[in-house]
């Protein structure tokens, strides 16, 4: 089980990356654009720069919904490959079942 600090911490990203979603789409927009005049791109860099650090999508970490383990996490079913294993082998999980060939 992960640190309850740690997975906090986590959350905390994940609301400050949806409350400045789309604030940084419409900053990174302008950046992009090649039509953008310079005192617009370096007023939409310096504005970007003062967003909160962990704002930002990549800072974000998936983890296991129920352990919280950072590590091989199964997107498909949002667990670490312990959990699932877990969960799979006591038929918890429908449709998953252990291959026998």
């Amino acid at each position: 089980m992960a640190k309850t600090s740690v997975i906090e911490r986590n959350k905390k990203r994940e609301r400050l990356v949806e409350k400045y979603a789309q604030e940084r789409t419409r900053l990174k927009a302008i950046l992009a654009n090649p039509s953008t005049s310079d005192k617009e791109f370096f007023e939409a860099g310096r504005k970007l720069a003062k967003l909160p650090r962990n704002s930002s999508k990549v800072r974000l970490r998936k983890r296991c919904s129920l352990t919280g383990r950072p590590r091989a996490y199964i997107g498909k079913f949002g667990l670490s490959r312990l959990t699932f294993r877990e969960l799979a082998t006591t038929g918890q999980l429908p449709g998953v079942t252990k291959a026998s060939w």
